[in-house]
């Protein structure tokens, strides 16, 4: 990346020095370092924050997509997931992401598990900056794997999130954020490291592509599909509620891009943010226009889905291109995720569009850093973007090679991780199942599993005040009980 001039943090302790009567210049090179260090993981743990509050974006994204009946599930889906996802990390996740030692470190981290419990047990204390940054890797974890069941919406047994959480977490995305991240296989491909700066497809991909396989064996929701095989629109029950998870995603993606720094020396977080906010609303514009030309009205759903596929198209460049190409990247991923919408639905019923947001942005998204990478902004070793072999000065193979290199990426993941959740869905599929019976999803997966409707009101009748037959003149009236059964009344 560009090289920075002098820190904050070195600005704040000069500042500092010079305010307090008797005090040095600059105190020692070693207190900078530390108070820089200090300053750096302040900023990684607001980041952290926002991209944990991703998950009521997630939520709320998913209740309003859903059916009333199923309003409620999202709630706990979130709960048991981020429960779950965090001990998994915890124990065995993060050691696998992380770096390791011997042929073995191309696979999988060798050091970490359960948290550096080997190096309690001996003595050694473990700094709190790495502490910091296991937790952040957390808080991506939990984004990927509550990507995933975007496809699965209103008719997966709960015990699927159980179990396959705990794999997500402990195996599937750790093996791919160290391919890329943790020094495995895409680190270094022919001299040149795939560059994924916040994770397109590390965390993105990942996510919509387990999603894929869990839909794959899973199968459409009851009615979707007519006799002909056409696809009928089963509307969620809230835009409100699918607009407040679009903005809370979009407000968390701060801090999932722009902690993605680890610093703030010279404020490149700035950069990385503004790239973020371009994309995004490049996306909402593009999806948009796009939308309202197919059919005349803006689709509220699309636009939301426009922000998000901006938003995952820009992650993996945004410490990588410069201003100009964000808005591209964003309009582009906005465009995209309408056609993708569309062409999948045809034939895979995901009802937030999921596969596409995530899936397809996320794809586009790796692909855009071996177009608009700048030769300012690239990591050591890496080309920059095609584009500067067309209008300027780049070596054509260098810049060819590293978009190869990017395509290897997506390649890998979808495999590995198709591969892998295929797997672990047949299992579930094969002894606890993977889908609820008919009469469950008729029923509502609020009622059918977790014995409580998410809007009781709606469902459960009231016998003072029969429905349709309510006027103002009854106010205070009492009204005989309902002879019809409850069953009728819902």
């Amino acid at each position: 990346m560009s090289v920075k001039k002098l820190s904050l943090a070195a600005i704040a302790a000069l500042l500092a020095a010079m305010a307090v009567p008797g005090t040095a210049l600059a105190g020692p090179a070693e207190d900078i370092a530390a108070k820089s260090l200090e300053l750096d993981m302040v900023w990684v743990a607001v980041a952290t924050v926002l991209v944990f509050f991703m998950q009521a974006g997630f939520m709320f994204l998913e209740i309003g997509f859903s059916r009333m009946k199923n309003a409620g599930t999202g709630v706990a889906k979130i709960f048991v997931n981020f429960a779950i996802v965090t001990i998994a990390w915890w124990a065995i996740g993060y050691g696998i992401a992380g770096f390791g030692t011997g042929t073995v470190a191309d696979y999988i981290g060798t050091d970490g598990y359960f948290f550096h419990f080997d190096q309690d047990i001996l003595g050694t204390a473990v700094t709190a900056d790495t502490t910091m940054l296991m937790l952040y890797g957390l808080a991506f974890c939990a984004v990927s794997l509550a990507v995933v069941w975007g496809t699965t919406l209103e008719r997966i047994k709960f015990a699927a999130y159980v179990i396959y959480a705990v794999v997500f977490g402990a195996l599937i995305y750790p093996v791919i954020a160290h391919s890329v991240w943790g020094g495995g296989l895409l680190s270094d491909v022919g001299g040149k490291p795939v560059m994924d700066f916040a994770g397109s497809s590390v965390v993105h991909l990942t996510g919509a592509t387990a999603g894929l396989a869990a839909l794959i064996l899973l199968g459409a929701r009851k009615g979707k599909y007519g006799p002909d095989g056409s696809p009928r629109a089963i509307p969620g029950h809230s835009m409100p509620l699918v607009g407040l998870g679009v903005i809370i995603l979009w407000i968390g993606w701060f801090g999932f891009n722009g902690g993605s720094t680890f610093a703030t020396e010279g404020s490149f977080f700035g950069e990385v943010m503004l790239n973020t906010q371009l994309a995004a609303a490049a996306g909402v514009i593009g999806a948009s226009l796009v939308i309202y030309l197919k059919t005349k009205a803006l689709d509220v759903g699309m636009a939301g889905n426009g922000a998000i596929a901006g938003l995952v198209g820009i992650t993996a460049g945004c410490g990588f291109v410069e201003y100009w190409a964000a808005p591209i990247i964003g309009l582009l991923a906005g465009i995209l995720v309408v056609y993708g919408v569309l062409a999948i639905e045809k034939r895979l019923d995901d009802p937030i569009g999921a596969l596409s947001a995530h899936g397809l942005a996320g794809i586009w998204g790796t692909l855009a850093v071996g177009i608009f990478a700048s030769p300012r902004l690239v990591v050591e070793g890496a080309g920059s973007g095609v584009w500067y072999s067309i209008f300027g000065d780049q070596s054509f193979s260098s810049t060819i090679g590293q978009l190869g290199v990017q395509a290897l990426a997506v390649v890998f993941t979808f495999v590995v991780v198709l591969v892998l959740s295929l797997i672990t869905f047949k299992v579930i599929k094969s002894t606890t199942g993977l889908r609820v019976s008919d009469a469950e999803e008729e029923a509502g997966l609020d009622i059918s599993s977790h014995g409580m409707y998410g809007y009781p009101e709606a469902f459960i009748p009231q016998p003072e005040y029969p429905a349709g037959n309510y006027t103002p003149s009854m106010a205070g009236t009492p009204v005989a009980p309902l002879d019809k059964p409850a069953s009728d009344q819902a």
